[in-house]
């Protein structure tokens, strides 16, 4: 297919994720294609209409190639680049605000792991999500759409160094506190054991406020160099013999025990 008339920004496809982005930023939207036929959706429809954008339809073989093969539903926007907020604005908050946790990923590389967690994040009071630039996804389609557009309402930031960022929370009076793995072990002081540092139940931390949760990659956890910056570690407690849980489960747990407590107070 020709890419005469698609845009040359970035692809978000799917449902939930075009529609999101046309409420939230209707002015970065370029195009919106739709399949030929497809049956009208209500609330793109109304979206669409809020921003006033024109669907053009196009075949499913030519949303193929604009999706690159991504799941798209029918639908393909081409949009802006993806506008990541700077972390001096995720920390300048008012002194006597109740914030919710900034979630930060140490090399989380799966886009849907990061789509399931930014959805976590923003349906359960994250004040935002901070990602190092290098070996970590970025904001991609795959990643829009497993948030369903949730992405395009919490704020993201993505930092050069993840250390110095740490420091700069520590700075701002934010408390860090990493995710470790059960290792057969629990270790109601928190201090590291063989396997790595042992944690606390969520409910045994004060997570209601100004908490930073800090959650490695999906095959090795978190970097020495980021542990050891941590103030605390927190381990679900699990049945069986498993030692970890899929990132984004982990992410939705904690936040959920964050949001808890915020109501709590």
């Amino acid at each position: 297919m020709s890419s005469a008339g698609a845009g040359t920004g970035r692809r978000v496809y799917g449902v939930h994720g075009v529609g999101e982005v046309l409420r939230a930023r209707p002015k970065d939207v370029q195009a919106v294609f739709v399949a030929q036929g497809r049956r009208p959706d209500a609330a793109l429809d109304q979206a669409l209409s809020r921003a006033s954008v024109d669907a053009e339809p196009r075949t499913p073989l030519e949303l193929d190639h604009l999706a690159k093969g991504g799941r798209h539903q029918g639908v393909v926007a081409i949009v802006g680049p993806y506008p990541y907020r700077g972390l001096d604005e995720l920390l300048g908050q008012p002194a006597d605000a109740v914030l919710g946790p900034l979630v930060v990923l140490d090399q989380v590389q799966d886009p849907r792991n990061l789509g399931a967690i930014v959805r976590s994040a923003y349906a359960l009071g994250s004040t935002g999500l901070v990602l190092p630039e290098r070996r970590s996804t970025g904001v991609t389609a795959t990643v829009v759409r497993t948030s369903a557009g949730a992405t395009e309402h919490l704020p993201i930031c993505r930092v050069v160094n993840l250390v110095r960022a740490l420091e700069a929370m520590q700075a701002a009076g934010w408390w860090l506190v990493g995710a470790a793995g059960q290792s057969g072990q629990f270790d109601q002081s928190g201090q590291s054991g063989p396997a790595g540092p042992a944690g606390q139940p969520p409910e045994a931390l004060d997570l209601a406020d100004r908490v930073a949760l800090i959650l490695g990659s999906e095959g090795k956890g978190l970097r020495p160099s980021t542990a050891k910056h941590c103030d605390f570690h927190v381990a679900i407690p699990m049945a069986g013999d498993l030692d970890s849980l899929n990132v984004s489960v982990a992410a939705g747990i904690l936040l959920a025990e964050a949001a808890r407590q915020r109501r709590g107070r």
